[in-house]
């Protein structure tokens, strides 16, 4: 690849890591909106995760002049009629993990149809908008108590059956052999080269 170099358009360390950790086999080197000054405001108001994404990576790889990944990512429920889905970070307000776990919980009280899945498109694009978008998914339950330690978000109450345990009691590697945004990751993987 000619330009080795690819920022991850996210503050969110949970996110980095994950990214960081399937990029750089590909020997890109990775970098985040953390390690630039002055990067501006994105403002999210797309009404599909693909839009978000591109939101996201325009913003960022128009301001750096550098190719952007972007992601947006989110759990979409069943039984609450595909939410918090692009609002999954947001759900109770502010950004909280805990408070979303919560409110997940309590708008689940009492719900039969469990089955829930995660999200994940990204896009690369390129500083003269050249854009690559792809989509990984996850199927699984919501869970009616937190389970393991592992991960962030709502991986605790996100639950595979064929595994019989939440994404939160996974280690790194099996979470990313399962995850959305690990599939759409290998994705990625299988794809940007000849993008490039």
């Amino acid at each position: 690849m000619k330009n080795n170099q690819i920022v991850v358009a996210s503050k969110n360390p949970g996110k980095i890591n994950e990214f960081t950790e399937m990029l750089s086999k590909l020997g890109l080197t990775v970098k985040s909106i953390n390690d630039f000054d002055n990067v501006p405001a994105i403002n999210e108001n797309g009404t599909t995760f693909e839009e978000n994404a591109t939101i996201k990576a325009k913003v960022v790889s128009e301001y750096l002049d550098l190719p952007v990944l972007a992601d947006d990512s989110g759990l979409v429920v069943d039984a609450l009629n595909g939410a918090p889905g692009i609002h999954s970070a947001r759900y109770a307000g502010d950004h909280n993990d805990q408070a979303n776990k919560t409110k997940l919980l309590r708008n689940m009280q009492g719900k039969r149809n469990r089955n829930a899945h995660f999200n994940t498109t990204l896009i690369v694009r390129n500083p003269n908008g050249k854009q690559l978008v792809v989509v990984g998914r996850v199927d699984g339950q919501i869970v009616e108590t937190p389970r393991g330690t592992n991960g962030f978000g709502y991986d605790p109450l996100f639950y595979l059956p064929e595994l019989g345990k939440t994404l939160a009691q996974l280690t790194d590697e099996q979470k990313n052999a399962y995850s959305a945004r690990g599939n759409a990751l290998r994705k990625l993987t299988d794809v940007i080269e000849d993008w490039w």
